[in-house]
């Protein structure tokens, strides 16, 4: 079915077959046997570099159990520019780190008016990715179509507003295929 379609497409406009995709928009494509593998580990070390990050000292977890940040920090601020560079980078990454994403949700609250704590945790999702460098999604060739949900909520986690999280994901088998984490 596939080939005919390549054929009649080829047919009518000019084309060229460059086999299998590879990369696409920073993501990585890795067609095996079992699947396909997606992932970002290359867009990741040039964030790492990016941000002077690539010689730090990598970390279990994105973001401490339990951690409270608020507007009204009296801590020092940092440069908002610098601030919302690093964020955007880190959202861009949760295309295929639906693990990253509670994380830079949390620090993306902050971009108006960031300071050394917001950086800090910012710092800390980056130490994350440092150990976490390969993971991505691997969708999955099989024959299991079970669908299972995930979801949670803080129950007015935010100390400022006192608004919810809450986040869920979504499998079809062993495949996650939707996630979201918002405020």
């Amino acid at each position: 079915m596939f080939g005919e379609f390549k054929e009649a497409m080829t047919k009518e406009f000019e084309m060229t077959d460059i086999g299998l995709m590879a990369y696409y928009l920073s993501i990585e494509v890795n067609q095996r046997g079992d699947g396909n593998f997606i992932s970002q580990a290359g867009c990741a070390r040039e964030i790492l570099k990016k941000f002077k990050m690539d010689n730090s000292k990598s970390m279990n977890t994105p973001v401490k159990c339990g951690v409270k940040l608020s507007k009204h920090d009296e801590e020092e601020k940092v440069d908002p520019t610098f601030f919302k560079s690093l964020v955007g980078s880190l959202r861009y990454l949760t295309c295929t780190r639906p693990d990253i994403l509670y994380a830079v949700g949390l620090v993306s609250r902050y971009m108006e008016d960031p300071t050394t704590t917001h950086l800090k945790i910012a710092k800390r999702i980056l130490r994350y990715i440092k150990g976490t460098i390969d993971f991505g999604l691997l969708y999955s060739t099989s024959n299991h179509f079970k669908l299972e949900g995930y979801s949670d909520s803080d129950w007015g986690g935010d100390i400022d507003d006192r608004k919810s999280t809450t986040g869920f994901v979504f499998f079809m088998g062993d495949t996650a295929f939707t996630w979201m984490s918002k405020k």
